[in-house]
């Protein structure tokens, strides 16, 4: 296939939010490389990130199921070669996905792998002798794979307008207020800003006039944002209510997203929903933050300990979960406020080491 012509194979099997991510940096390639095709390859529940991408199509992957093990990848491969692809964007980088690029090569199909910047992320997150400088962004590193395949293109990082999408459920209240995004949850607790603290945080906006949607997947996180709602005619629970889909089509209707660091938070991105984004354990510097999402916009403190990991899945050797248990919730409220109201973004990064 002549390369005006090219179909490009783009591995990003999970999870969540790094599959979020990449829909962005795809929807600027398709811009750039009108002509050219793209296929994802990654879990069926993902599609819908990439349905406003042009000449995109979709192959599922069951990691479960039929694509379960070596052999799984095996057929996995022989599914994909079925289609006329010309290169592989490899944004996984793990077995699975390395092992499926050396299939390819076999046939003279050219990968490229992303670079996740382990030794700089080391260096950031290690007890002693940090070195605390921001390090390149994960969508900035997807976007150079595909130059190192001989396709770049400048990468805007930026929200572009809103383009709220029509919503018919009765489940969605009439809009007569602001509304806000609030996804408190995450895979790891020590991304999480600590709940009996954000329910005040949530309490006092409804308070104030706002009406909140709490989101999240697991039937735990349905039981707490029941709770919330009860409490507040202005709290509304959206979790395990509705798809994939109409929740993307209804974040496109928010004013601010009210984050950790989290898939949440590059749902929003998706939609051109300005983020407040609250961090612990981890750090905006390893290059997680939301696609066009400004890291004045997000809330945190400064200790000599943070960051302690990249992914948050290290627990707290300090013991006493500072990063989280000291952010105050007025500092969280006020970084929703000023974001909401004014549209400043307010850096909450305080200089007193604790």
């Amino acid at each position: 296939m002549p390369k005006e012509t090219a179909k490009i194979l783009v591995i990003r099997f999970s999870a969540m939010g790094d599959v979020a991510m990449t829909a962005p940096i795809l929807k600027e390639f398709s811009e750039h490389y009108p002509t050219h095709q793209l296929l994802v390859v990654s879990r069926p529940f993902f599609k819908p990130f990439f349905n406003e991408i042009s000449r995109l199509s979709f192959h599922p992957f069951d990691p479960k199921g039929s694509h379960k093990g070596f052999f799984g990848i095996l057929k996995l491969f022989r599914e994909l070669s079925k289609q006329d692809i010309t290169a592989i964007a490899d944004l996984h980088s793990n077995l699975r996905s390395k092992i499926l690029c050396f299939l390819f090569m076999l046939k003279g199909v050219k990968s490229v792998s992303v670079d996740k910047g382990r030794k700089e992320k080391s260096a950031l997150t290690r007890k002693t002798n940090k070195i605390l400088v921001p390090l390149e962004l994960t969508v900035a590193r997807y976007a150079k794979v595909f130059q190192k395949l001989g396709f770049p293109f400048p990468l805007s990082n930026t929200l572009k307008e809103k383009n709220p999408a029509a919503i018919n459920n009765p489940l969605f209240p009439e809009k007569t207020q602001k509304w806000i995004g609030v996804s408190p949850f995450a895979q790891h607790l020590q991304k999480v800003y600590p709940l009996h603290k954000m329910e005040r945080v949530v309490l006092q906006l409804a308070e104030m006039g706002h009406h909140l949607f709490i989101f999240g997947g697991s039937p735990e996180e349905e039981a707490i944002a029941n709770s919330w709602a009860s409490k507040h005619k202005n709290i509304s629970s959206l979790v395990r209510k509705i798809k994939l889909e109409e929740e993307l089509d209804f974040i496109s209707n928010l004013d601010v997203m009210l984050s950790m660091d989290s898939s949440g938070m590059h749902l929003a991105s998706l939609k051109n929903i300005p983020v407040v984004s609250v961090w612990g354990a981890t750090h905006p510097y390893a290059g997680f933050l939301g696609y066009g999402q400004s890291i004045n916009d997000a809330v945190q403190i400064d200790l000599y300990c943070r960051p302690c990991s990249v992914y948050g899945n290290i627990p707290c050797y300090r013991g006493d979960f500072a990063c989280m248990n000291n952010l105050t919730e007025s500092t969280v409220i006020n970084s929703v406020l000023n974001k909401l109201i004014h549209g400043q973004a307010t850096s909450i990064d305080t200089t007193r080491k604790i």
